[in-house]
């Protein structure tokens, strides 16, 4: 079920009436809320559901588990004895496991026949063509928060109805912000207060997702992005040139609608979410960029990963490996291929050589660039053009297609092509351009809204959704992150 769609609509209604209607009454708004995800999940194949209810029960099973492991042995705050590391590793194993098979079983064989082939001993090896789970890498990241805060001693079990929420909440369920068990638990505690609903903020974000998504970047999907990665070789140098900065445009636009409407949809609900984005394109350096991109995803890998790998505790050349490894594995996590490999890896050297610039200016004791203006609009250039170059190797289908549409940059040399009008070009600008507007205007803007009143609201999202229908292309695209 996509959110900019009459069904979307339609459902919402009825979910935020019996939502408000039944909160007071909570272990039956608990029921009705798992039923509603459910089937917001299983609109697309209604054998997806039995993934979340199977994910609810084991990782409920081996939470209790770890828990009392901990608790026989009196472990630490970051202990707990061997048996709660099995446990914890029964819990890793599985959902990787589960993980594996539904998105990198098809790779992993078809790269095995091409191994096996290279050396003569090809036997052509079925290809199961297993079909993908709609958002099974946030499902992943969100029971393995639950399991892993559990054994650090930094969660308690939750009751297996609140679990069951927490897995199946269907704002978050498709495409994140990946909201971690120990935020979003506690909310479930008491009967959230009507009273207490940022609408104004709720509504901005919400009309700004759709705008973004169906004006911007499904438009510079259809009219030039989609043509450039299919084929390079029939677009000019800046034809091409265009449509790599369309992508990084239309990626975040995307992206960051959903977030975005998850968020407002979740206020609506009476539910704080996470941020998952702010303004990366403004960023000065790739660690901001990371710090600013899909922010619940870098903040989980620097949690779950770069730590416990060793983080920056053990020197120098560890730092560098460790920046490098994680971005391999997020390459690898959001998808199976080596386009996205490269990507990641492409980051993760990138993160490193700048770390190692930096130390080895701490270490002569030179100040930081970035002093004067000119400065600092040189660095987010170049940011912005290092972030896009990754993201040719992101959105091509192969390694091949994507030095393909990066060879045109100078090997398609001419004119400026039909491709570059006027509407693509002030989208770009607009989808970059909107990263630098000041959050004070946004947070004014939520505060007009929210003092008119429900009648004025529901004019103004009447309005503005009338002008995105009219102004948008017919239909609403999937967004770029489901097939993650």
């Amino acid at each position: 079920m996509l959110f900019p769609t009459i069904t979307f609509a339609v459902f919402f209604l009825v979910v935020y009436a019996a939502n408000w209607l039944l909160m007071p009454r909570l272990r039956l708004w608990k029921w009705f809320i798992i039923a509603a995800s459910y089937v917001f999940y299983g609109w697309w194949d209604w054998r997806f559901v039995l993934l979340l209810v199977a994910a609810t029960f084991v990782n409920q099973a081996l939470g209790v588990q770890i828990a009392r492991a901990r608790g026989r042995r009196g472990g630490g705050r970051r202990g707990g004895g061997r048996a709660a590391r099995r446990w914890l590793a029964l819990s890793v194993v599985a959902n990787l496991a589960a993980l594996g098979y539904f998105k990198y079983m098809d790779f992993f064989a078809a790269n095995l026949d091409h191994l096996l082939g290279s050396v003569g001993l090809g036997a052509p090896l079925p290809l199961l063509r297993i079909l993908l789970p709609v958002g099974i890498s946030f499902l992943v990241f969100r029971v393995l928060t639950y399991t892993i805060d559990i054994y650090r001693g930094e969660l308690a079990p939750a009751s297996t109805l609140d679990f069951g929420v927490y897995v199946a909440f269907f704002p978050y369920l498709l495409a994140g912000p990946i909201a971690r068990a120990r935020d979003f638990l506690p909310q479930l505690r008491a009967p959230r207060d009507p009273r207490g609903v940022d609408a104004g903020r709720a509504f901005i974000l919400i009309l700004g997702g759709l705008a973004k998504k169906m004006l911007i970047a499904d438009y510079l999907s259809t009219h030039i992005v989609n043509g450039v990665f299919a084929a390079p070789q029939s677009f000019s140098s800046w034809e091409t040139l265009w449509g790599i900065a369309a992508y990084s445009v239309q990626i975040y636009c995307d992206f960051s609608a959903y977030s975005d409407i998850a968020i407002g949809v979740s206020l609506l609900l009476g539910f704080e979410l996470p941020e998952n984005f702010n303004a990366p394109y403004t960023a000065r350096t790739i660690q901001d960029f990371w710090r600013r991109w899909h922010i619940t995803l870098s903040s989980w890998l620097r949690d779950y990963l770069y730590i416990p790998l060793g983080g920056s505790r053990k020197g120098r050349g560890r730092t560098y490996v460790n920046l490098i490894a994680t971005f391999l594995l997020a390459g690898l996590w959001h998808g199976a291929g080596w386009t996205f490999v490269f990507w990641g890896g492409m980051h993760g050297v990138g993160l490193a050589l700048e770390r190692a610039r930096a130390d080895a200016r701490r270490a002569r004791g030179l100040r930081e660039p970035g002093a004067t203006a000119g400065a600092r609009a040189l660095q987010r250039l170049a940011v912005f053009v290092f972030v896009s170059v990754a993201w040719v190797f992101f959105r091509a289908d192969s390694m091949g297609g994507a030095f393909a549409v990066l060879w045109r940059l100078v090997a398609g040399l001419g004119s400026i092509g039909a491709a570059v009008t006027w509407p693509v070009v002030g989208l770009v600008v607009l989808g970059i351009g909107i990263q630098y507007v000041p959050r004070g205007l946004s947070e004014r803007l939520e505060g007009g809204l929210s003092r008119i009143g429900w009648a004025g609201q529901g004019a103004v999202l009447a309005l503005a959704l009338f002008l995105i229908a009219t102004l948008g292309p017919q239909g609403a695209a999937e967004f770029l992150y489901f097939k993650f």
